[in-house]
């Protein structure tokens, strides 16, 4: 019987875990997060608050449960915000990093750590594991850091990069760009979207599962963890409208440079999936899979309210 902690576990992904967990028998789940549980099932788990910058708090929940995995969900995310706020994203992306290494070698515990495209500049995406990163953004530092800060511990770590999560949950405080766009489209509001970035966006589910069949796998290492789609933000955008039916008129192409965003953007990541294909058994739904995905449960969602 393993057992995993999961920190963030309000989030999207953090949700999502629960939810994919407690269909499995042989895995037990704590979830932490700061604040009261936020999902919606309250049985079948243990639920700790923990505050991740925090490192008593952080000691004090592994030594009471002890994992035998970890699974970092908690980040600061909004690149902008992380520039802006440079001290409080270094507390959250790698200090926050740091205590729960110390607490996982204290405890022989396995570390799966999330992190992001945004470690490499977009000047020759898609990624393998091994390219050189190179971040144009604070955030992306911050996450590279974190990154280093694994590889040079004794711990067993994994790390999984990820790109641009979607996907709805019952209590979904924060926004992803499907639902802005799907949003601003429903109200007939015209929307700015970006027509000179690339991505391949990552369906929050499909991001849940590699994550267990890390732990399911004991893999050690680096793995890529996105969709299997490549497309443009403005392609994304469209493939929304078209997927609902909504006027695809009201999408109006920009470039990132009039945006005048704080942190600067990669222009082009997007990963090779070939190890996590072969080693993980990782299989991403395609991007109207996804959609088609979404779609259902914000109906069964809607027959409950």
């Amino acid at each position: 019987m393993k057992k995993i902690l999961v920190t963030g576990s309000n989030g999207l992904l953090g949700q999502k875990i629960t939810e994919r967990v407690l269909k499995q028998k042989d895995v037990t789940l704590i979830a932490t997060a700061i604040g009261p549980n936020r999902y919606s099932v309250k049985e079948g788990y243990d639920y700790a608050e923990m505050n991740i910058v925090d490192e008593q708090s952080v000691l004090e929940v592994m030594a009471k449960y002890q994992p035998d995995v970890v699974i970092n969900t908690a980040a600061m995310t909004n690149v902008d915000t992380c520039e802006l706020e440079k001290e409080k994203c270094w507390q959250l992306n790698v200090k926050a990093v740091e205590y729960l290494i110390k607490a996982c070698e204290q405890f022989k515990i396995q570390l799966i750590h999330l992190s992001t495209d945004f470690i490499f500049d977009g000047a020759d995406g898609p990624y393998d594991e091994e390219a050189e990163p190179h971040p144009l953004s604070y955030y992306g530092e911050s996450k590279l850091a974190a990154e280093e800060l694994l590889k040079a511990s004794n711990i067993h770590w994994t790390i999984l990069r990820t790109i641009i999560v979607y996907g709805i949950v019952n209590d979904m405080s924060r926004s992803n760009i499907v639902l802005w766009a799907k949003g601003a489209l429903e109200k007939g509001n015209p929307i700015n979207v970006v027509d000179d970035q690339w991505r391949m966006p990552t369906l929050a589910e499909d991001l849940a599962e590699i994550c267990l069949l890390a732990v399911k796998k004991g893999a050690h290492g680096v793995y890529n963890a996105s969709g299997k789609d490549m497309m443009s933000i403005m392609e994304l955008v469209k493939e929304v409208a078209d997927f609902y039916q909504l006027d695809a008129s009201l999408i109006h192409p920009i470039s990132s440079a009039s945006l005048n965003q704080t942190a600067k953007r990669p222009v082009k990541t997007g990963f090779i999936l070939d190890k996590s294909i072969k080693e993980l058994g990782y299989q991403p739904h395609s991007f109207r899979e996804g959609l088609q995905m979404m779609d259902q449960q914000m109906k069964i969602r809607q027959t409950k309210i």
